[in-house]
């Protein structure tokens, strides 16, 4: 609460489904807080259910925050706090809502941590939301020498219930969260892709997220996805799928890339992104995108 500061008199739009920990947390944090939750029209914009609700804080994922800053300029005088979690975040959507003094706060979280562990401050610089933020009271993160984050803490689950009963989620008291990052000299989470979609280009491995970050500070391109696909002499190969603000993909990504990443790590090729694969709440179909790519 001290981070981001909730109490009595306060509202918190329920803008996440119940069955994703993140809604889940809004109505626990609420009860805790003593703060009231908001909840929406089923049929209302998300624009028109902040207007209407009295809303003073929001918790949104990248679409959310997408259509957001695509449907108003400025956000009710009465908003202090714009959660973003679920996923990475575009950092042109990070950088157009830090120019409109959005209260935003990035963040990284799971379900088997009862959702947040870490998150940025109040007033934080887009630098500092280009990270997921400091580690919360009663969390530990750190990282493993194969670069994935392992946490641990007071809200971790006490088991994972299967078939043949309870299972410990630690190894030697901590969670693999399958997620690899860094922390910085200021403490600060990175947070650089999922240990599973790694993969090799001829020797070399590639991170996608590594590339879709990149793509996403080329002007004009709000979303980036990057897959492998088959590849004779080199294995495997990155695809990129983007969304761009503008119609048609931006002519810049190559000089874009070439001064923030090596070679070997540029897209074979780049396509529009399809809206077939993109699923409710931002999440992206990356099975429907390599196959696509691989019938090119």
């Amino acid at each position: 609460n001290a981070n981001l500061p909730l109490g009595p008199g306060d509202r918190w739009l329920l803008s996440l489904p119940l069955y994703h920990v993140g809604g889940l947390a809004i109505l626990v944090r609420c009860a805790l807080a003593g703060a009231a939750v908001a909840v929406p029209e089923a049929d209302a914009s998300l624009a028109a259910s902040l207007e209407a609700s009295g809303a003073t804080h929001l918790s949104l994922v990248a679409t959310q925050l997408h259509r957001l800053l695509n449907a108003q300029d400025a956000l009710p005088p009465r908003v202090r706090a714009v959660l973003l979690g679920g996923g990475p975040l575009p950092d042109a959507l990070l950088r157009r809502g830090h120019a409109r003094d959005w209260p935003l706060h990035t963040s990284y979280g799971s379900t088997e941590m009862a959702s947040q562990i870490t998150t940025t401050p109040p007033g934080a610089p887009l630098d500092a939301l280009r990270t997921a933020g400091r580690c919360l009271p009663h969390r530990r993160v750190r990282i493993d020498e194969a670069g994935e984050i392992l946490v641990a803490g007071r809200p971790l689950c006490v088991g994972v219930v299967e078939d043949d009963g309870l299972r410990d989620p630690r190894t030697n008291g901590w969670y693999h969260t399958g997620d690899l990052g860094r922390i910085d000299a200021q403490g600060r989470l990175h947070v650089q892709g999922r240990t599973d979609r790694q993969f090799v280009s001829g020797g070399e491995n590639i991170q996608p997220e590594e590339i879709e970050a990149a793509l996403e500070r080329v002007e004009d391109i709000d979303r980036a996805v990057v897959v492998p696909v088959p590849d004779a002499e080199y294995g495997r190969r990155p695809v990129a799928f983007v969304r761009a603000q503008t119609e048609g993909i931006p002519e810049n990504w190559r000089a874009s890339l070439a001064a923030t990443l090596p070679r070997f790590k540029h897209p074979d090729a780049v396509y529009e992104l399809p809206a077939a694969a993109v699923e409710s709440q931002m999440k992206v179909d990356r099975d429907i995108l390599r196959e696509w790519a691989r019938e090119r």
